[in-house]
């Protein structure tokens, strides 16, 4: 299977390296220093699972998640991370990671953790105390019951066109581009403006970039 890395620290990069090099049903295809450069290169190179810190410069680990989870779905996410608090632990399991573990384990347990990921299952290490474990279910269990997260109440479809024209793409060019109608598009619109809660495309421009979809440096506002 095949494996990239997203750390911003080379010797901690180079170390996983080798740690997978034990295995050779695991290759490193490709790494990355930044957030920025994991999501071209993922792309690019579409890895079996992704191994991941969270804090790096740009954009973090959650935030590549989030952009990439919908355009690899068969990609799976293994956080490697300083931070063992539940509530990085609950953030990167919402975004769409596969397995969470914290660095200090990574040279006993990042063998494990690949095994499990890579058969579809989650992963939670077992250095992380069982106060956080039970702190993380319990959230969940909270979070089931009260009001989703407003994005995550949107169709395949409507985050598609939320993400083309939060880019800067009119109806017309969205509609060319997924072959509907702009009628089609404008109804999608319309939709999700209303689930999100949105009142004007600068505010539509600011969500998406809070949520890692787009590089709001790349906007004028």
């Amino acid at each position: 299977m095949n494996i990239m890395i997203v750390d911003d620290h080379p010797l901690f990069r180079e170390g996983l390296k080798a740690i997978v090099s034990r295995n050779e049903k695991f290759e490193v295809v490709a790494e990355a220093g930044n957030g920025k450069d994991g999501i071209r290169l993922a792309k690019k190179h579409k890895p079996d699972i992704v191994i991941m810190d969270i804090s790096m410069p740009g954009k973090n680990g959650i935030q590549v998640i989030r952009e990439l989870r919908n355009k690899l779905s068969d990609t799976k996410f293994l956080i490697i991370s300083m931070h063992s608090e539940a509530e990085y632990l609950l953030e990167a399991f919402r975004a769409g990671a596969t397995g969470y573990m914290i660095k200090e384990s990574a040279a006993s347990n990042l063998e494990q953790g690949l095994d499990t990921v890579a058969r579809g299952e989650l992963f939670l290490d077992s250095a992380l105390s069982q106060e956080v474990v039970y702190r993380l279910l319990q959230d969940n269990a909270q979070d089931s019951s009260e009001a989703q997260d407003p994005y995550s109440t949107l169709t395949a479809r409507e985050q598609e066109v939320m993400r083309m024209l939060a880019e800067g793409l009119n109806a017309k060019e969205v509609a060319a581009q997924l072959y509907i109608s702009p009628k089609t598009v404008e109804n999608h619109r319309t939709n999700l403006m209303k689930k999100l809660d949105l009142h004007s495309s600068v505010e539509l421009v600011r969500y998406a970039a809070k949520l890692g979809l787009i590089d709001l440096e790349t906007w004028v506002i």
